[in-house]
């Protein structure tokens, strides 16, 4: 099972400040869109702006951020973006103590977190790929998997109620505050870390940016599960503000109901976690990307029909479990075959550069999908984005594209 294999101390604290900054997250699920709706009075194009424009802005800070963390001792580039993103969020609390928060700061806000979090998950990607061996990398990701999902479950439930007794603010300083406790849990880690070499430290090349990207476009599996996950990311996350408006301004649901309806369902994410390992042994990765990778795509148009009340709570709810049961049984093979495929020198820059094309996805059509919503209302807008996901399973690699060059064989790249 895998909560039963142990992986040493060190990937126990470094799951330790993941779990912290994961229930953080999971307190502030979504503040920043429900600060721009409860606070600043926001419409449904703002709010899809505000998802849109700062992680869209996040992913072009991104770009020339890989290299520097390629060629860097990893722990200190976790250390200081978790640093970075306490500082962002702890100005919202106080902006709104002093009267003064306004859309703007929110965007670049959002923009310095998308920033924080694309290379802080390169250098932890890299970090984990060193700190753990082989053979417990499903391990190791699905735990982190769990974890987060975990986090959903139980935060948002809780931040909803902690917004209604003490503010719209209050999820944003547990936020804050767990990105702190994450940099001190990294702190915790001891044993020396390997240097990059000398030769990885010369001055910054177009090559050296573009790396991540050639590498995931030259490897065919790659290329195909890239392309896949960016439009079914795209497409899901474009939802999220869509549902925002629609279930707090126009079915009038309360915000704890709001946090319940995307919490239950992320108890799913437990299972399918928990299950990755041992379809992976029985049923073989191929069948698990083909399967489970379809099986993500076929639910999102369940959000057309939510009605108001318990009906519509219910139907919220039945969609995201089915998604979530599948992209937490999905995502731990999806990132432990990008490790694996990856040389060493490539990780931290191949990972940004699929977090940038993930995020930049998900900025493009949650913009657009905002647009839409501005014109015909979000349940048409859920429609398109429900409609357009169920083609996304036709860019999932074939059986003839399976053979995959090694790692070893990968030309190295700087």
């Amino acid at each position: 099972m895998v909560g039963r294999r142990a992986l040493g101390k060190p990937f126990g604290w470094l799951w330790a400040a993941y779990a912290v900054s994961a229930y953080g997250s999971g307190l502030g699920f979504g503040a920043l869109p429900l600060l721009a709706v409860l606070v600043l009075h926001a419409g449904p194009a703002e709010v899809s702006a505000l998802s849109a424009v700062g992680p869209a802005v996040g992913a072009v800070i991104a770009v020339p951020l890989a290299p520097w963390v390629e060629f860097r001792r990893k722990r200190p580039v976790m250390i200081g973006t978790d640093l970075v993103r306490f500082a962002a969020m702890a100005t919202i609390p106080v902006a709104y103590a002093f009267g003064v928060l306004g859309f703007v700061q929110l965007l670049v806000v959002s923009a310095v977190i998308a920033a924080a979090k694309i290379a802080f998950g390169a250098a932890s990607g890299a970090y984990l790929k060193a700190l753990v061996r082989p053979e417990d990398l499903l391990v190791a990701n699905a735990r982190f998997e769990s974890t987060n999902w975990s986090s959903i479950a139980v935060g948002p439930p809780l931040g909803g109620a902690a917004i209604g007794l003490f503010g719209p603010v209050t999820t944003v300083v547990a936020d804050a505050l767990s990105y702190l406790l994450s940099a001190l849990g990294i702190t915790a880690i001891r044993g020396k870390e390997e240097a990059p070499g000398a030769e990885d430290r010369g001055p910054l090349r177009a090559g050296a940016l573009l790396a991540g990207w050639r590498h995931i476009m030259g490897h065919p599996v790659l290329r195909a599960l890239y392309l896949n996950q960016v439009l079914v990311a795209g497409l899901i996350m474009a939802t999220e503000p869509l549902l925002a408006v629609l279930l707090l301004r126009r079915l009038g649901f309360p915000p704890w109901q709001y946090g319940l309806a995307f919490a239950a369902p992320c108890l799913g994410g437990l299972i399918g976690s928990r299950l990755a390992r041992p379809v992976v042994a029985r049923h073989g990765r191929d069948r698990v990307f083909r399967t489970v990778g379809t099986l993500r795509a076929v639910w999102l148009i369940g959000l057309v029909f939510v009605r108001p009340g318990v009906v519509g709570l219910v139907t919220v709810m039945a969609v995201e479990l089915a998604i979530i049961v599948n992209m937490s049984l999905y995502g731990p093979v999806l990132s432990t075959y990008r490790l694996e495929h990856t040389p060493k020198h490539l990780v931290a820059r191949t990972l940004t550069a699929w977090s940038i094309g993930q995020q930049a996805s998900v900025a493009v059509l949650t913009a657009l999908a905002g647009l839409l919503a501005g014109v015909t209302g979000p349940r048409t807008a859920l429609a398109v984005a429900g409609v357009l996901i169920l083609g996304t399973p036709l860019l999932l690699p074939g059986r003839r594209s399976r053979r995959a060059r090694p790692e070893a064989e990968v030309a190295p790249s700087r």
